[in-house]
């Protein structure tokens, strides 16, 4: 009988326990989205969906071979991996605070005990009986054993250690998802140090061109000089400007290995042989796709940094509501059923079961206020936490507006800047022309030369632009970047 109401106490004070929460609600700021980005000025190509690998939109196999080796063994993306492994193992060890915990106990106790001591020796010694007998209270030699399970469970019944859960499963996503985030910014820095890898090539050859361009003019100067047509002042101004175009080359130089070995740490590969396949010189990848673009609302979760604040709000709201429950009374329930018995041989037998049970209440009255000081730091914790949100979208937001202009704008300078070299191409061999007829001075042709020297780069540049600012849009509006195999 005594058994029943105590499984039924057991049972009603469970059901107490899933009813009683006072984690507060969590109200989430409501943060006004328009219906588009931008309104006028969209110069640039835009496509429903983005695909798997969208980066393939710049046909570049090494490049999709440089992005697919830095997920797969990028070093800081496996650190972030093993955080992940640590936030899940740290939730389940905090989950197992909801179940009991049981334990079993094994121990053998012998002991001797003295008749000259004065309270054992009293326990020891014979005592004569009215009858003309004697009794012994305990044996000289004594030993126990004992066998045992340890029961304790610390009934929940103010919610805070499933807060305390629900905030340690928070983490683990957000862990989870601070990886995705760094492997978004870790891809989107392998592009952009393969097209600044690119650009520097280009940019030598550019510039390389130009210089046998002005070493051709010299020659032809040089010649005009020893026939009296040219002055010395046009050949001392040649050779200072191939002097100023020659001093452009080390600095391209150096900034090509800059960005080779940025990608050698990218992709955790420094070898010879990695090394020796970026050496090639190629073009500028030409990005070929549109822009993923989407509505504003789905901005809220596709960014990996705004879900990430949006989980800190939450995390932060459980660990508040463990902070207000860790004010209330707790209730700890203890049992410690087993077998005990002098001898081994006893010690399976029904006779020698035991057991101990307990049940606990425990309620910190006075703390010198440390309860609601740690209430008022996980209160603000919250408040800040739903700050850091609304921050978060605006920041999103205006970026992800701040370069789908600057993309549409540098896709018209693009088309301009590409206009400007033809007709710059079509000047240079006019003035080539003119200047070996005698026609125009030597300073015309230089200034022709350094003018198309410009329009080049600036065509490269434009190029290299509107590749980066794809990368960049693609990273603020949160593309799939993981490869299809992993």
């Amino acid at each position: 009988m005594q058994s029943r109401y105590y499984k039924v106490w057991i049972i009603g004070l469970t059901v107490l326990v899933s009813a009683c929460s006072v984690t507060p609600e969590l109200v989430v700021p409501d943060i006004a989205l328009g219906s588009y980005y931008l309104s006028d000025n969209q110069h640039y190509p835009v496509v429903e969906e983005d695909g798997d690998n969208w980066w393939k939109q710049f046909d570049d196999p090494l490049l999709d071979q440089l992005i697919e080796q830095a997920q797969s063994q990028n070093i800081t993306l496996q650190v972030a991996a093993e955080r992940v492994k640590a936030a899940r193992a740290y939730q389940a060890a905090v989950s197992s605070l909801k179940v009991p915990t049981v334990s079993v106990g094994v121990s053998y106790t012998g002991m001797g005990l003295s008749e000259n001591e004065s309270l054992g020796g009293i326990a020891v010694t014979p005592l004569p009986l009215p009858n003309g007998g004697s009794i012994q209270l305990l044996d000289e030699q004594h030993t126990n054993t004992l066998f045992g399970l340890g029961i304790a469970w610390e009934a929940d019944l103010f919610g805070r250690m499933d807060a305390l859960s629900a905030a340690a499963e928070v983490r683990a996503e957000q862990a989870a998802l601070l990886k995705e985030g760094l492997l978004i910014a870790m891809t989107g820095d392998v592009i952009d140090n393969y097209l600044q890898m690119r650009g520097a090539q280009q940019r030598q050859v550019i510039v390389a061109e130009s210089i046998e361009d002005q070493q051709r003019a010299i020659r032809l100067i040089e010649s005009l000089v020893d026939h009296g047509i040219a002055a010395e002042l046009d050949l001392v101004r040649a050779k200072a400007m191939l002097a100023s175009t020659q001093a452009i080359l080390p600095l391209l130089e150096s900034a090509e290995v800059i960005h080779q070995q940025r990608l050698a740490i990218l992709t955790s590969d420094n070898s010879d042989e990695f090394l020796m396949s970026l050496a090639e010189v190629k073009a500028v990848p030409a990005f070929k796709g549109g822009i993923p673009v989407g509505l504003p609302s789905e901005l809220l979760q596709r960014r990996p940094d705004i879900r990430v604040a949006e989980l800190e709000m939450l995390a932060a709201n459980h660990e508040l509501g463990a902070a207000i429950a860790a004010g209330y009374p707790r209730f700890y329930l203890s049992g410690t059923p087993g077998l005990a018995a002098s001898d081994f041989s006893d010690l399976f037998k029904s006779s020698s079961m035991a057991w101990l049970g307990s049940a606990t209440v425990s309620w910190n009255i006075f703390d010198g206020g440390r309860s609601e000081a740690l209430k008022a730091v996980s209160e603000a914790n919250v408040n800040a936490a739903v700050l850091s949100y609304e921050q978060a979208v605006n920041i999103a937001f205006s970026e992800v507006r701040t370069l789908l202009n600057a993309y549409g704008n540098t896709t018209v300078r693009y088309d301009q800047v590409l206009d400007a070299q033809q007709f710059g191409n079509e000047a240079l061999r006019r003035a080539n022309a003119l200047y070996e007829a005698g026609l125009i001075d030597q300073l015309t042709l230089i200034d022709a030369q350094r003018q198309q020297l410009s329009l080049d780069d600036q065509t490269l540049n434009a190029e290299l632009q509107l590749a980066q600012l794809a990368v960049g849009l693609y990273k603020s509006l949160g593309g799939d970047w993981q490869v299809s195999s992993q």
